[in-house]
């Protein structure tokens, strides 16, 4: 744990001086798909337009926004939502399977600025569409994207303007894809594979490459450390990632990583709304960036265990995004909807910890 924090902090001290500000980590399989198309011309430029057109799923959601933005000239945000699917658990749950990472990305295009949240899993949190506080990750199992937007918007008040959706094939196919990625194991982990067959999973301490499935094990992993702890290991995985898809070395495997991407993801992001992204990511180094992370304590009700969200952090961090996406309360309107298109959402879920 200490090696780790230390080795974080380090981390920080020289982000600064890195030639890139790889912000895109939150929204990783766009940014690839994007990627590809700028590094191979027509062929990969049509391949992963494909690959968005196939992932593309918009959502019926009131808006907070009186009209829909343009992410080439206005300030967006954007929701990853991470779920603990599998063919295993698909088999039991069906659609109704909670998110497993939730990550809130607000973009601000004149100051080529990201803001990037992480919202702890076990968050109590007051859920729209079922009128009652609830852990965040039930939303997904209640309602699917749909409902996870309703409930972020609410709690933060702020506009979701796009999300994507990923699974742990998206995850594992990526880096198998990329023939591995190199990051630092905390300590020793036992855990399972995407399959929920436990102790498959056997990791060391130290630095070293992990496939797919061992990468997917130290994200995942949550019972040596905090949520806060693995939302930054997280962090350093999913960078890890894009890393390595940006090297030189992994050009030649881009195909392979658009189309482990495209199986597995969903978003309502068009193809013309990615590449509008890249500006971003040509800023360099002129980019800044900043992570927040929100403040809260163990709380049990009913004997169920949730993450009570502190009060003036929350309402400090929704003051920040709110300035970093040029809103306020007045612009917070629901007149309009995001898309045509809906999710078909279950109504249930399992009640546990």
């Amino acid at each position: 744990m200490a090696e780790f924090q230390r080795t974080h902090l380090m981390s920080q001290k020289k982000r600064k001086s890195r030639k890139k500000r790889f912000f895109m980590w939150i929204i990783l399989p766009l940014l690839i798909v994007a990627l590809g198309g700028t590094a191979y011309a027509t062929f990969i430029l049509k391949k992963a337009e494909s690959v968005v057109n196939k992932s593309y799923k918009p959502v019926d959601v009131a808006s907070k926004r009186e009209v829909k933005v343009d992410p080439s000239m206005d300030n967006i945000s954007i929701l990853l939502i991470g779920v603990d699917t599998s063919k295993s658990r698909e088999k039991i749950y069906g659609d109704a399977v909670r998110s497993d990472a939730l990550l809130v990305a607000t973009l601000n295009i004149k100051e080529k600025s990201v803001k990037l949240l992480s919202i702890p899993r076990d968050s109590y949190v007051y859920i729209p569409g079922k009128d009652k506080f609830d852990k965040i990750t039930h939303a997904h199992a209640y309602g699917g994207p749909k409902m996870t937007i309703e409930t972020v918007q609410e709690m933060l008040d702020i506009p979701i303007d796009y999300y994507v959706k990923v699974n742990f094939y998206a995850f594992i196919d990526v880096v198998n894809a990329l023939d591995g990625i190199d990051v630092e194991v905390p300590y020793a982990i036992s855990e399972k594979d995407s399959e929920d067959h436990h102790d498959a999973i056997r990791l060391k301490p130290g630095f070293q490459t992990l496939n797919g499935e061992q990468a997917l094990a130290l994200a995942r992993t949550r019972h040596k450390d905090t949520d806060v702890m693995r939302g930054m290991r997280q962090q350093e995985i999913i960078k890890a990632i894009l890393k390595k898809a940006l090297s030189i070395q992994s050009f030649s495997k881009h195909t392979d990583v658009i189309e482990a991407v495209g199986d597995n993801m969903q978003t309502n992001m068009s193809f013309k709304d990615i590449k509008s992204l890249m500006d971003y990511g040509l800023a360099g180094s002129g980019l800044k960036i900043d992570t927040l992370n929100l403040k809260g304590e163990d709380a049990y009700i009913n004997r169920i265990y949730y993450y009570k969200l502190d009060d003036e952090s929350l309402e400090e961090t929704k003051n920040i995004l709110k300035a970093h996406l040029g809103t306020n309360s007045s612009d917070s309107t629901t007149t309009s909807t995001d898309s045509e298109g809906s999710n078909s959402d279950t109504d249930s879920t399992e009640e546990n910890n």
